[in-house]
């Protein structure tokens, strides 16, 4: 099964190997029709602690490290640009 990948905004990276990641979608309101924004924040696994607050990075589904951390860092988007 492929693992999910999603790319968001770092907006804590205060944990030890660990950033917390913004992550806003799209989504059309079941009855009004209108689309409207979700935001949901992920855990993920940066070992090299290299990630600072506002980067853009890719994050990627793994086996779960740690009770809330089951995301790990993949890379960030300027780079990949």
């Amino acid at each position: 099964m492929p693992r999910r990948v999603m790319q968001g905004t770092v907006v804590s990276d205060k944990g030890d190997k660990t950033i917390v990641v913004r992550v806003q979608r799209r989504v059309m309101h079941p009855m009004y029709k209108k689309f409207i924004t979700r935001t949901k924040k992920f855990a993920a696994h940066d070992p090299e602690n290299q990630h600072k607050i506002g980067d853009i990075v890719r994050i990627r589904e793994c086996a779960p490290i740690s009770k809330r951390k089951s995301w790990e860092v993949v890379g960030d988007d300027a780079a990949q640009a």
